[in-house]
């Protein structure tokens, strides 16, 4: 395996990993990378792929650099690796919601983490990054996405996970059959009544550039892509709930 960088929005970096024995055409396994004056790392990525994931990083900044580390929810390939990177990086912290640290990432991390509200904007220097909660939204109580407001990137975690490889960057193309298709096979997003409004509400923020964690960043009509998949799913939610 390898992890290769590509620059997908001003200063938005996108570290994929292809997996291939995870399903048949492999499974991508992707992190961001702002580089600003405080550097901010989005997924940390499994414990066991730290030094493939570090070697790419260290290709666009010097890793002792990085300043900040967040993830869409506590699972261990968004953060297996947090307390790795929190050692390579002596002076980051971890930036979660205030609820996810406080059931879970004040425990598991190493270093005190910094807890932030719904909707707190950071100033990393040359990008302001807001974190945005949305619980059970695709999964996880303390679920949360990022948004990049300086290049309007969605950092959207586990939305519109796909399988297979394929390139970095893709533009104006169909995400939600392989959305579904990915949900047929994992049943791993949390169909609730709660599911469509959150992902309306985060379509309201009209981003440029969807940064998926599992598949390729979009760029396109990222705000009508949102809506599509809340049209699905929310169709999934109705025939549940008739049967």
């Amino acid at each position: 395996m390898n992890t290769s960088v590509h620059e997908i929005a001003d200063g938005v970096y996108r570290l994929s990993t292809c997996v291939p024995d995870v399903v048949p055409g492999g499974f991508t396994f992707n992190q961001y990378l702002i580089d600003a004056e405080e550097p901010l790392l989005f997924h940390t990525g499994p414990r066991r792929m730290f030094p493939l994931v570090a070697d790419a990083v260290g290709r666009v900044i010097d890793v002792s650099r990085l300043r900040w580390i967040s993830f869409g929810h506590v699972e261990a390939d968004e953060c297996g690796a947090m307390n790795e990177w929190l050692a390579a990086a002596p002076e980051a912290r971890v930036m979660f919601n205030r609820l996810g640290c406080l059931v879970s990432v004040e425990d598991l991390a190493d270093r005190p983490p910094e807890p932030v509200d719904d909707g707190a904007r950071l100033d990393l220097g040359g990008h302001v990054v807001r974190t945005i909660a949305t619980p059970h939204v695709p999964h996880g109580w303390e679920a949360q996405v990022l948004h990049d407001e300086t290049t309007d990137t969605l950092l959207c975690g586990d939305l519109f996970t796909r399988t297979g490889d394929g390139p970095a960057l893709v533009h104006d193309t169909d995400l939600i059959g392989p959305a579904l298709e990915a949900e047929d096979l994992f049943g791993a997003t949390a169909l609730t009544t709660s599911t469509a409004p959150t992902l309306r509400d985060l379509a309201d923020l009209e981003p440029r550039t969807l940064a998926l964690m599992h598949g390729p960043a979009f760029v396109g009509d990222s705000a009508g892509a949102l809506r599509d998949l809340a049209d699905a799913y929310e169709a999934r939610v109705t025939r549940a709930v008739a049967s």
